[in-house]
């Protein structure tokens, strides 16, 4: 029998999507970290465990090597919701079935992969079960398929799923993987699992195949944050859950103490931290118990950072829609849902409280309140906004069902609330699941439609929306500088659906810098440094600016050098909300650390606190 002091494992990551977990750099999700901590569990020494994402493999093909020697290989992987990526590049079928092939040990295949796989990663797909050659594919959980294919000595396993006090030991063990991701310390976010499964059945959603809500305690969770704070992760999304609010309670009723112990041990545990965000909230949460989701969304708008979202599964306005696929709220309750966290957590940092001059009135003059819009509200994002699933392709799906969709999204904008994100998408019909008999052939049929709308929401719903979210003037700090492409450089904050943010000419990659934005698109920003040096601003830098043209551009150059910004002729340009003149250091509202400018190069992102 196979001595598992003795073993060597390589794991691959070919990243996950999932409706309740992310995994696509710069996220890192629980699967190759709980698999590591499970190996190490089952007595694989933790100096064993090699990882791998696909895009290393892809970039240095000798890095295969650790693939085909190992003792063990672990793929784990797999879509089971489209989407476009900009960090990374999900595996395609191929390229698994290869890694595979190329491993001389015994391999195990196991994540979402499980559920099926389609020609590519896209959506209007249908997916089949393939194995994908490997010798085992876990048909439970990967991270126990693996524990126990070691304890019994590489000769198989029990299809099981792992409970809780597992993952109490395998997330802590597992922390240690993150140091060998790429993009370790500074360009990585941690998806933090609070439960999974769901108590509703959706007709296209895979969560409820993981059964019934099972929760973590909140010490877990507090326990798993401090071993990966102290690995030199600051970055976490609490986003592999079915429905924040329903965090410690019966799996529907909110539970707002259990959150506040969550997120107060979070802060407690990694006091450092630069971003903590989430991802899903259930509506029919807050329609059905509104005063005490309330209660639970200022508790989260209270510890988290600015930015972030919480993702509304409305999927469809239609009625028809939402009767055939057991849908869970109407577009009414989706819009009073949407209300309130627009109410309880879309203000911003800085903003003037209830009671004071400019502030957003609320029941208590001593609290701020949403939705927080115009010229007089602080120039950083939100904390905490809804976003918009909606899901093409379902059964029932007419012509008519796109235009409740547009009402729907046209009543929200007219009504002056925000919308941090709406997220449009074909389905991918799995077997298990109630599309499966549907699949994807209402979605084929309805592709030219589709792509019309999704072009008429992006232009009349989301660039409004967009200005609405992040008007000019709006500082993002810390923007990870990404990518270049046609003079510009492109980047994003850490953070859940972090906007893409284009800034002028071609900055280091890999550093990061505040920006204030200038202006928006359909889905993206630009913008320039903040605070931007007056007297050594470039000729682009200063057009990006609202209301400055190339000639009074060349105004402003003419005059420098300038003592004070506001010397510029202000029959030129305000620049006062982007602009200082020389090296200055500016306030950030609701942040510590001021803003000092780009310097002479793209600054490091370390040692940052939000």
């Amino acid at each position: 029998m196979t001595d598992p002091a003795d073993l060597s494992v390589t794991i691959v990551d070919g990243y996950v999507d999932e409706p309740a977990h992310f995994g696509v750099p710069p996220y890192v999700s629980t699967y190759p970290r709980y698999t590591a901590g499970a190996l190490i569990d089952a007595g694989v020494p933790e100096g064993s465990i090699t990882y791998h994402t696909i895009d290393e493999l892809r970039d240095d093909r000798r890095k295969h090597a650790d693939v085909a020697d190992a003792d063990l290989f672990v793929y784990v992987g797999g879509m089971t919701v489209p989407g476009s990526y900009v960090g990374g590049t999900p595996a395609e079928p191929d390229e698994v079935r290869e890694l595979g092939w190329t491993a001389d040990g015994v391999t195990l295949l196991g994540g979402p992969v499980r559920f099926g796989v389609g020609e590519e990663n896209a959506g209007a797909q249908d997916m089949e079960r393939d194995d994908l050659d490997y010798d085992f594919v876990a048909k439970g959980d990967v991270e126990a398929a693996a524990h126990d294919l070691v304890a019994n000595g590489l000769e198989g396993f029990g299809n099981r799923m792992r409970d809780n006090d597992e993952v109490d030991r395998w997330a802590a063990k597992g922390a240690f993987v993150v140091e060998q991701h790429p993009n370790h310390p500074d360009y990585l976010i941690c998806e933090m699992e609070t439960s999974r499964g769901c108590a509703y059945r959706c007709s296209f959603c895979t969560e409820p195949l993981y059964g019934n809500p099972a929760f973590r305690e909140a010490r877990s969770v507090v326990e798993e944050v401090d071993a990966l704070s102290d690995r030199g992760v600051k970055h976490f999304r609490l986003g592999r859950q079915a429905d924040i609010l329903a965090f410690g309670g019966d799996g529907e009723a909110p539970n707002p103490d259990a959150l506040r112990e969550l997120y107060g041990g979070i802060r407690a545990v990694a006091p450092d931290l630069e971003t903590l965000h989430l991802d899903n909230m259930n509506p029919v949460t807050i329609v059905e118990y509104p005063e005490a989701s309330r209660e639970a969304i200022r508790v989260i708008a209270e510890h988290n950072t600015p930015g972030d979202t919480a993702a509304f599964g409305l999927e469809s306005a239609d009625p028809v829609v939402q009767e055939q696929n057991n849908l869970l709220v109407t577009a009414d309750e989706c819009l009073e849902a949407v209300r309130v966290v627009n109410e309880e957590g879309g203000w911003r940092p800085g903003d003037p409280l209830a009671g004071d001059s400019g502030g957003v009135p609320g029941p208590d003059d001593d609290r701020r309140y949403g939705p927080s819009t115009g010229p007089d509200a602080s120039p950083r994002l939100p904390k905490l906004l809804p976003g918009i699933n909606l899901v093409h392709g379902l059964k029932g799906e007419r012509p008519e069902t796109y235009e409740h969709n547009k009402r729907f999204l046209g009543r929200v904008y007219d009504e002056g609330l925000m919308l941090r994100r709406i997220n449009v998408r074909q389905v991918m019909a799995f077997a298990g699941t109630e599309m499966a008999e549907t699949g994807a052939d209402i979605a084929q049929e309805h592709k030219d439609q589709f792509a019309s709308y999704k072009r008429e929401v992006r232009e009349t719903i989301d660039n409004p929306m967009l200005d609405r979210v992040v008007p000019p003037g709006t500082v993002l700090p810390d923007v990870h500088l990404e990518y270049h492409q046609d003079g510009k450089t492109f980047g994003r904050q850490l953070g859940t659906y972090a906007l893409l943010v284009a800034v002028p000419g071609e900055r280091e990659l890999g550093t990061a810098i505040d920006v204030a934005i200038t202006d928006h698109g359909y889905r993206s920003v630009t913008g320039v440094p903040y605070p931007l040096d007056v007297n050594a601003a470039s000729m682009d830098e200063l057009t990006a600016i609202p209301g400055i043209n190339r000639n009074t551009a060349g105004d402003v150059v003419v005059g420098r050098p300038y003592d004070d910004v506001g010397e510029v002729d202000a029959g030129v340009a305000d620049l006062s909300r982007f602009a200082v003149a020389g090296d200055a250091r500016v306030p950030i509202p609701g942040r510590d650390r001021p803003g000092s400018g780009p310097g002479p190069a793209s600054r490091s992102s370390l040692g940052r606190g939000d």
